[in-house]
């Protein structure tokens, strides 16, 4: 059965509860925050009802906020509903940036409280299940240097990354920007015969053209002006290692001329020399153009397509990869959490929509740039779309440069468009709503309250209260 705690000064209320919620659930009572962090670190429950005005300083919300921060401390996943008077409805939102799950009014209404507790501990469930999930993934895919999926695409991906890897043929990766071929090609080198050697990336479109030669293949002392002392390549300094060329369609038609004589013979020359030099390194590639054509417009050698391609991995988008972008999500929050040593905890709902719904154009690399960023510049405990650039176009800015809004209007702004939409597809349904927008009924009354809007009116009929 699973265990919830209820931290409340009122005997009254506590009994109540208990008797209300006993056959669900095995529920622990406290009547002081002291006496509810004993519970709460040996029993650890999943979810908490925590009163705001609890002893010794029963007119304010000192202990509640106490209580909620250090078991949010002790553990960082636990469902914490707050209970609050009628007076305390700033003080129960201020608890929720701080990470509560939601708060509800006293006296509570026994119904309506047991779907709250019933969704809560749904999503721990669900959360706690994504994170084994995250760590089995791991814990399989070590051998894919961090890269974690598991969408078939990427069972795929690591399949083929298992196969190659001891063997000594060309890899081809292909992806659009920021799916991760890097990390796909480091993830071949570390699982291959050669990880004792190393490693070599270059980026073929990030070197001017009439130093990219040089860069790949070395040169001789003298060899053109301001070469002062001979110097090696790339391709030398991955001698019994691994060379990643990454964007090789960008490469210039005279040195893929050149690279594939290497591939072919396995031996180079410096600029400016006639030495020939053997080279053992495994040659891996990507690029993220459109290869066919580049070859049917004659900008790409069909020889040396087929020298580098003897094994093509394909790396799908991250909006083709499903509830991956979840998986990720969340390992880029702890992550960044950790290194920041930012108390932020979760998404919200809303937040989780928008990443399931947003297209993510750059893909990985995309998502843990905004995930980074919101966590440096959030103060809350919670990540809502508008901290990962949501719903609405980045502001304009004028002359001065400075922002047209601020970041708490721009927050407001996706909070109310949110609200509206969700009133509106449910034809001003407040339970259904609510239940979308991950909050309850009464915390959507005071949001609805908060930006001035009226939902259409229902039928709704308010359950028994407790007394």
């Amino acid at each position: 059965m699973e265990k919830m705690l209820i931290v409340d000064d009122n005997a009254d209320i506590r009994q109540q509860l208990k008797w209300g919620l006993g056959d669900e659930y095995a529920v622990l009572l406290a009547g002081d925050v002291n006496e509810g962090l004993k519970l709460f670190k040996k029993f650890q429950p999943g979810v908490v009802l925590l009163d705001l005005g609890l002893p010794p300083h029963e007119h304010t919300s000192v202990e509640g906020f106490r209580g909620l921060a250090e078991m949010l401390d002790l553990n960082p996943h636990v469902k914490i509903i707050m209970l609050t008077g009628n007076s305390e409805r700033e003080n129960a939102l201020k608890a929720m940036q701080l990470g509560a799950y939601d708060f509800y009014p006293k006296p509570p209404v026994l119904s309506e409280l047991k779907v709250i507790i019933g969704r809560a501990f749904h999503l721990a469930n669900i959360e706690e299940q994504n994170r084994s999930l995250q760590t089995a993934i791991e814990l399989k895919s070590s051998f894919c240097n961090g890269i974690i999926g598991q969408c078939p695409a990427m069972q795929t991906v690591f399949s083929t990354i298992k196969k190659v890897a001891s063997s000594n043929v060309s890899i081809f990766i292909t992806g659009e920007s920021g799916t991760g071929k890097e990390l796909v090609a480091q993830a071949i080198h570390q699982a291959g015969l050669r990880k004792g050697g190393p490693f070599i990336p270059i980026n073929c479109g990030a070197i001017p053209d009439n130093l990219l030669e040089s860069e790949l293949f070395g040169h001789e002392k003298g060899s053109f002006t301001g070469a002062h002392t001979t110097v090696q390549g790339k391709l030398q300094y991955a001698h019994q290692g691994t060379l990643f060329l990454d964007e090789i369609g960008e490469l210039p038609f005279n040195l893929q001329v050149k690279l594939l004589r290497f591939l072919q013979e396995g031996v180079i020359q410096r600029v400016g020399g006639r030495e020939d030099i053997t080279i053992d390194t495994r040659t891996v590639c990507a690029t993220n153009v459109d290869i066919a054509k580049a070859i049917a417009e004659g900008r790409f050698r069909e020889d040396l397509y087929y020298r580098i391609s003897v094994i093509t991995i394909a790396l799908p988008s991250l909006r083709e990869r499903g509830d991956d972008v979840l998986l990720l999500a969340n390992y880029f929050l702890r992550k960044f959490s950790d290194e920041y040593k930012k108390k932020v905890r979760r998404f919200s709902a809303a937040a989780m929509n928008y990443l399931r719904t947003y297209e993510w154009p750059g893909n990985v690399r995309e998502l843990q740039n905004r995930i980074q960023r919101a966590i440096i510049m959030s103060d809350d405990a919670v990540i809502e779309p508008g901290d990962l650039g949501g719903v609405m176009e980045a502001p304009a800015l004028p002359e001065s440069g400075q922002p047209v809004i601020t970041l708490r209007e721009a927050r407001d702004k996706v909070e109310r468009e949110l609200l509206a939409v969700a009133i509106d597809r449910h034809n001003g349904n407040i339970v259904k709503a609510a239940e979308e927008l991950g909050v309850s009924r009464p915390t959507l009354y005071d949001l609805l309250k908060k930006h001035s809007l009226t939902p259409l009116p229902t039928t709704d009929k308010a359950p028994e209260q407790l007394s």
